[in-house]
């Protein structure tokens, strides 16, 4: 008798740890999925793209709505942030975190007024954005430096520095690395932080000169090209990757530019796609031929750190003796840049 109940204690003993354990490997699981949920008026079906804004994440995805709503789980390492785009290319992002669940709620005919709740970062993004929707431009850029001050150490900080004071056509390199040192100072051990204020220091110093930086590289048709090969009138060194939309886009208007100005163009593109194959499938769907270096380095390509580009979009507008001309530039103001460079010779 003895024996049978020393043996069902032991069997009892180890369904208990094996169902402790069950529990721990979910919640364990749990905790690295980050649930987006969506709900919004006016949209009942279609689909929406997501994704990543982050280096060390080329993460993009397809979320499909049904009666308005939709449902996007990933698992996650670290904190990443997405941007969730709309079919009419309006971007809303949103900051995520292994473990965490967030809402998005909003209107399709005002989507400017999207909400992002469920965490403190996104909550406080939002408020920013609905604010920033009725400030002027100066009044933005005091605001962010504001809210960088009060927040360095938040994701959303390093988000609005890139959006407000870098992705656009004349970058305050200055302003920027303050506020990269805010948040050095703040989270001294965030080796990315280091990363992005030695290649701001770089295009600072780039841009007090004018002049491209040197770069050397082999594209993915084993041929040499350096920014010695920038010859044309006009010339565009485009940055761009599978999993970016608005480089795609770029892409494929830099191609119609280049049938209606022939040689008077040239186009030299580099990729951060981590596959090879995945660079070669994009540039087969648009038809691309122009020179491309792909070498799978991603943010730690050679060539990208010799320009010092810190996110994409990014681009470099130069003319045949390497003056810069213009850089960062968005889908239509680059489109209307090189046409503008280019017909003023035809007149």
């Amino acid at each position: 008798m003895r024996k049978i109940r020393y043996l069902f204690d032991r069997v009892f003993l180890l369904c208990i740890m094996h169902y402790a354990l069950c529990m721990f490997t979910a919640c364990e699981e749990k905790n690295d999925t980050f649930r987006l949920e969506g709900k919004f008026l006016n949209f009942n079906q279609g689909e929406l793209y997501i994704y990543s804004l982050d280096r060390g994440l080329t993460k993009k995805d397809t979320i499909r709505l049904s009666d308005g709503r939709f449902v996007y789980e990933i698992q996650l390492r670290d904190s990443a942030t997405f941007s969730l785009v709309f079919p009419n290319y309006s971007e809303i992002p949103v900051i995520a975190h292994p473990g965490d669940k967030v809402s998005v709620k909003g209107d399709a005919s005002h989507l400017r007024e999207t909400e992002v709740t469920g965490t403190e970062d996104n909550e406080q993004l939002t408020q920013f954005r609905l604010k920033a929707n009725n400030m002027t431009p100066p009044e933005v850029m005091k605001s962010v430096y504001t809210f960088v001050k009060d927040h360095p150490r938040s994701p959303a900080s390093r988000y609005l520095m890139n959006k407000h004071f870098l992705l656009k056509p004349d970058p305050d390199y200055k302003q920027a690395l303050q506020l990269v040192g805010l948040m050095i100072d703040a989270d001294p051990k965030n080796d990315e932080l280091y990363q992005l204020k030695n290649q701001l220091t770089v295009l600072k110093d780039v841009f007090s000169d004018k002049k491209l930086p040197k770069f050397s590289a082999v594209t993915i048709d084993g041929k040499k090209v350096s920014e010695a090969d920038l010859k044309a009138e006009v010339n565009v060194v485009l940055i761009w990757a599978s999993w970016n939309f608005d480089t795609l886009t770029m892409q494929r208007q830099l191609k119609k530019q280049k049938n209606t100005y022939g040689s008077r163009l040239s186009v030299v593109g580099i990729s951060l796609d981590g596959s090879l194959k995945e660079c070669k499938d994009a540039m087969k769907r648009d038809s691309i031929s122009w020179p491309t270096v792909c070498d799978g380095r991603l943010w730690q390509s050679p060539v990208i750190q010799a320009l010092g580009v810190y996110d994409i979009p990014s681009n470099f507008i130069v003319t045949s003796s390497g003056k810069i001309l213009a850089t960062n530039l968005g889908v239509t103001d680059l489109r209307n840049k090189v046409d503008e460079l280019l017909k003023v010779h035809t007149q």
